[in-house]
């Protein structure tokens, strides 16, 4: 049994696993989109910038198709809810601007969807319908000494979703950004308040394309905050984050009564 099911965590390797997926120009190309990446208007002080994008994965084929974006202002968004995992935002719908569509189908990025798909597992009531992946380009930016950057939500969290995989594009000049794995009981707490026993795994994934996965019920997660570095210039935390759910479930909330039991469900 893969450790992603069995234990709800999984590492990957993903330059090893995947180097005859991509090129040196598609990796190049997905970087520099987190170059002018935009502020997160929800978080105007926490040095966080962000895009978002929202697909249909079809079992059996895996194809990969983006959802249509919304346009307003001559802008294009996507919208996202967590419904109530995300104590900074409970209940609440943000909106979120959306990841050029040359991003979109960088062969990279498709890639990274497809293999994390393949590592998830669903009953067949799930596999009934396409499943959805929510795709966030998430960049820590610190420019000074005093500045520090936070993801969200701070503290150990489940997303809602059945999975996230995480995904390192660049690091640069920082420190912190610490990875943490725990139990789901301690949702909502700091790492440093938890028993170590409870702590699954800490880590610090400081190469392109180091990768993680978790299963939402059977763990909590969390990424530290990020300050600047010794050298000279900006320091940065680049990231993406891909989340999967079956388009049969209206709401996050229901995902872990249907999860509860991995032993009936099957990778699609």
């Amino acid at each position: 049994m893969k450790p992603l099911k069995q234990h709800g965590y999984e590492y990957y390797d993903l330059a090893d696993i995947l180097h005859e997926s991509y090129s040196e120009e598609d990796l190049a190309a997905l970087t520099a989109a987190f170059d002018d990446l935009p502020a997160d208007d929800y978080a105007p002080h926490l040095n966080r910038y962000r895009q978002y994008g929202r697909a249909v994965i079809f079992p059996g084929t895996h194809r990969i198709e983006w959802l249509p974006e919304t346009v307003r202002d001559g802008k294009s968004y996507y919208d996202y809810f967590q419904g109530s995992f995300n104590p900074e935002y409970p209940d609440a719908s943000r909106r979120f601007p959306a990841i050029p569509e040359h991003i979109r189908h960088n062969r990279l990025l498709e890639a990274l969807i497809a293999f994390n798909f393949r590592q998830t597992f669903w009953t067949r009531e799930d596999a009934l319908m396409p499943f959805h992946a929510g795709v966030h380009f998430v960049k820590l930016h610190v420019d000074s000494k005093e500045d520090e950057a936070f993801s969200s939500p701070n503290t150990l969290h489940q997303d809602g979703e059945p999975f996230t995989f995480a995904h390192l594009i660049r690091r640069r000049n920082i420190e912190g950004a610490r990875n943490v794995i725990s139990v789901p009981e301690v949702r909502g707490r700091m790492p440093e308040d938890v028993e170590k026993d409870k702590i699954t795994d800490s880590f610090y994934m400081t190469r392109p394309l180091e990768s993680y996965g978790v299963y939402d019920p059977l763990v909590t997660h969390y990424v530290g905050s990020v300050r600047k570095g010794p050298e000279d210039g900006p320091g940065e935390r680049s990231a993406i984050l891909i989340d999967y759910q079956p388009t049969v479930v209206a709401n996050p909330d229901e995902i872990r009564s249907m999860h509860g039991d991995t032993n009936n469900m099957d990778y699609v």
